[in-house]
């Protein structure tokens, strides 16, 4: 042994600052530390629950809150919660890896519309429970689904029971003047979106009326964009559970992204109040006074004439005669339930029947309480609310939750108090003029004597139009203002267009859609071509989103036509144009004909394909709807062992595009997703595979590391360098040490960092490491990257074969 074997080791000095002499070493920089300057990646919980439906990627985890067919439940965020019927709401069959989603938020999009109004002693006293919205923030949540079914008669008398039916619970004035604009636009969107709107606010704050005013294509874009951000950013550690990681990797090309059900969502949030459509126009009233109030009957009998005819009334073309529903708001704390149940009976011997006696507690609620609820977040929020809620949230100082917390019993009264407003007042108040108006007003207008004065005013508009001199003058007999550019609100025009828009909103489509036809025609004559291009448009909705049958002769004829009217006239046929009208029809025009299978997918995606061409959407729009393209073309495999007429190439190419897209507005989640399912499509199926095995075949289709041969050289070498440019995007983003964040110039660094991330995926075999490897093209062995924790991981397969052989 030498000297130093036998000498005993000596103990370590230690500084008396252990902290400050310690040298630890050097690691890569996390993508928070390099992210947290970044206001929109801040780590606030708070924050995290308004981005909880698309924190993750579309295809990530089976729980992603996509569309997909499988019987779980989905989940969603507290703004885009997932599709309550899953999928099971449609009676006929519906196509392989297709849900009905998208038809049922359509049918809860456009539901009737109630205006809250309440005195100033209720607004105080929700003030001081934390509410500062007052009453109108109370009770938004709770119309967006009535509890219970609601059954609702036809035109014929059948009745039938929804469980998903609601009502949008307003402010007076929401939905005139002019949308805000939103903190962040998309730079090429270039549109009006003023939607001939020009009513002035005449109550209330202007900014929260307008910020629950839709109809900003603008701002739809800007909130999609800030979701987006935060998937790229902060999905690092989401990873797939082992086990359920195959399931996430083979679900079908056409899942709908979470991103586009949210743009969906927000165009139909916050309707406008417009002339040419009455669904924003308000159905009912409730019209709320306090107990604490001296005189409650004065009070209420104030704050209908203020709504009638004073400072609060609607614009001339908005019918002011509609139900109106009292409610007295009894403090449970410091009023005497007698003399509130004595006032509510002098209410009913005065306003009748249509009133409702509110029991409320005034003291502030906290988490901590034993029966305290936190009150439930609006889905049905306009784009620019949301985009306010985010801001307030990030600027704030307390990364706390600022939803206020109710006691059970306020949650339990107000479910209550929703549920005998609808189902007992509302619903029966709009089954009573569906039979009023059909009788007295549309069954004239089928007669021969309502043919015959349609003709004559056809007759009389085409001279009256060739003898003057003015070319926007209509025929002297006709109803129409084209100055204001509406109807009055008792003429037959208007009267038809309230009863067939009751009827879609009570999901009556047969006679929504005859009474749209009829008024085709009359809009027409008139020349009121935003009316006729609404007309147009709800016919088409109506006849798509009912559930019967449709021939292709009756598609091709009738509802093609109908989308091709509704979206000329509202851009090129009026001095004002209305692309948000426009791309509100085409979007849901192509999301029903989708639903009809592989017969009508190649019209959905030419719909698709058009909203792109007219430039109705910007960068992150054009995106999310060539991936539509690509899911409408890929529900129709084909016929037979060969596939004939199966739309694989065409979706594989659009899917190309989308991931070109997403690359130059730097998402490299999204550009990978659809770059991944174009190589899937690419595959040729087992029937078509000649030269391979079945299981050779099958592995092909479902694995994506498995070598896919394209059919072009030149198509090769430009998947390959989409491949590496997507690799430097998302490398660059991970904020690796050494590198720069701009990856454009890191062409030369690449090779190495491929190289070095290939051994450690050959080192690596825990099952853990979920690494995704790019398919190999033009004939070179596949490329295994770590893509990193960006983006949804797919299972490396098992090698095969003694010494960890790679497959091939």
């Amino acid at each position: 042994m030498t000297p130093m074997q036998d000498a005993a080791p000596k103990p370590p000095n230690y500084p008396a600052n252990l902290e400050a002499s310690m040298i630890l070493p050097k690691q890569r920089g996390s993508p928070a530390s390099s992210l947290a300057s970044l206001p929109y990646r801040r780590s606030n919980p708070s924050l995290h629950k308004l981005f909880e439906s698309t924190a993750s990627l579309s295809g990530s985890r089976p729980s992603s809150g996509t569309a997909t067919p499988t019987p779980s439940t989905v989940p969603g965020s507290v703004f885009s919660p997932g599709s309550r019927q899953n999928g099971a709401g449609t009676p006929t069959s519906l196509p392989p890896g297709v849900s009905d989603e998208h038809r049922s938020l359509i049918q809860r999009a456009f539901v009737p519309h109630v205006a809250v109004l309440a005195d100033t002693e209720t607004e105080d006293m929700l003030r001081g429970k934390g509410l500062d919205g007052g009453f109108l923030q109370l009770l938004r949540p709770f119309g967006e689904q009535v509890p219970g079914k609601v059954t609702i008669r036809d035109s014929v008398g059948a009745s039938k029971s929804w469980e998903d039916f609601g009502v949008r619970f307003v402010g007076v004035h929401d939905g005139l003047g002019l949308p805000t604009a939103p903190p962040a636009r998309s730079p090429d969107l270039r549109i009006d979106t003023t939607n001939g709107q020009r009513e002035e606010v005449r109550s209330g704050s202007t900014s929260n009326l307008q910020r629950r005013t839709g109809g900003d294509v603008a701002q739809i874009e800007g909130l999609v964009d800030r979701h987006l951000q935060y998937s790229e950013f902060n999905a690092h550690g989401m990873v797939s559970d082992y086990l359920t990681h195959n399931e996430a990797q083979m679900q079908p090309e056409s899942t709908s992204s979470p991103f586009h059900t949210l743009y969906l969502r927000r165009l139909l949030s916050g309707l406008p109040v417009v002339p040419h459509e009455t669904f924003a126009h308000p159905v009912a009233s409730v019209i709320a006074v306090s107990s604490r109030t001296p005189q409650p009957i004065q009070e209420f009998s104030r704050l209908y004439k203020r709504q009638r005819e004073g400072d609060l009334r609607l614009p001339p073309w908005v019918e002011s005669d509609y139900l109106r529903y009292y409610v007295l708001i009894h403090d449970e704390e410091t009023c005497d339930i007698a003399k509130s149940n004595q006032t509510f009976d002098a209410m009913k011997r005065h306003f009748g029947l249509n009133c409702h006696l509110l029991r409320l507690k005034s003291q502030q609620c906290i988490p901590s309480d034993d029966d305290s609820v936190r009150l439930p977040t609006c889905e049905w929020m306009s784009a620019a609310e949301e985009l306010s809620e985010i801001h307030k949230r990030e600027t704030a100082d307390d990364i706390s939750d600022p939803t206020p917390y109710l006691p059970d019993s306020d949650l339990t009264a107000l479910r209550t108090f929703v549920r005998e407003l609808v189902a007992q007042s509302l619903v029966p108040q709009m089954e009573r003029n569906v039979h009023t108006w059909n009788e007295q007003v549309l069954a004239r207008r089928r007669g021969i004597s309502g043919r015959f004065m349609s003709l004559s005013k056809r007759w009389t508009g085409g001279f009256t139009s060739r003898t003057s001199s003015s070319p926007s003058s209509t025929s002297s007999n006709s109803n129409y203002d084209s100055i204001q550019g509406s109807y009055r609100p008792d003429a037959p025009e208007a009267l038809m267009r309230k009863l067939a828009d009751y009827c879609f909103m009570l999901r009556d489509y047969k006679l929504a859609l005859s009474t749209y036809d009829i008024l085709r025609t009359d809009f027409n004559n008139d020349k009121a071509w935003r009316h006729y291009a609404g007309a147009a448009e709800m016919a088409a909705l109506s006849a798509l989103i009912s559930t019967g049958p449709l021939t292709s002769k009756t598609r091709t004829e009738n509802i093609d036509g109908w989308i091709e009217a509704a979206s000329y006239s509202y851009t090129d046929r009026q001095r004002s144009a209305a692309p948000y009208y426009a791309l509100r029809t085409l979007a849901l025009s192509l999301e029903l004909l989708r639903l009809r299978g592989s017969s009508a997918a190649d019209d959905a995606a030419r719909w698709s394909s058009r909203i792109v061409e007219m430039g109705l959407v910007g960068t992150i729009g054009g995106a999310l709807f060539t991936e539509r393209v690509a899911a409408c073309y890929s529900i129709r495999p084909g016929i037979g062992s060969m596939k004939l007429g199966g739309r694989r190439r065409k979706a594989a190419l659009w899917s190309v595009m989308a991931a070109e897209k997403w690359y130059s507005v730097d998402k490299a989640m999204q550009a990978e997703r659809c770059l991944d399912a174009a190589l899937r499509l690419y595959t040729p199926p087992p029937s078509l595979s000649m030269s391979a095995s079945a299981g050779t075949a099958d592995t092909a289709l479902l694995d994506p590391h498995a070598h896919v041969p394209l059919p072009f050289p030149e198509m090769q070498g430009f998947i390959t360098d989409l491949r590496k440019r997507i690799l430097a995007l998302r490398l660059s983003m991970r904020a690796y040490e050494g590198r720069d964040d701009d990856a454009d110039g890191a062409e030369g660094d690449l090779d190495a960092e491929v190289e070095v991330e290939e051994a450690t995926e050959t080192l690596d075999r825990s099952p853990r490491a979920h690494r995704k490897s790019l398919i190999g093209v033009g004939g070179a062995p596949p490329m295994n990257l770590d893509i990193g924790p960006l983006s949804p991981r797919s299972e490396r397969r098992e090698r095969e074969g003694e010494g960890g052989d790679r497959f091939e």
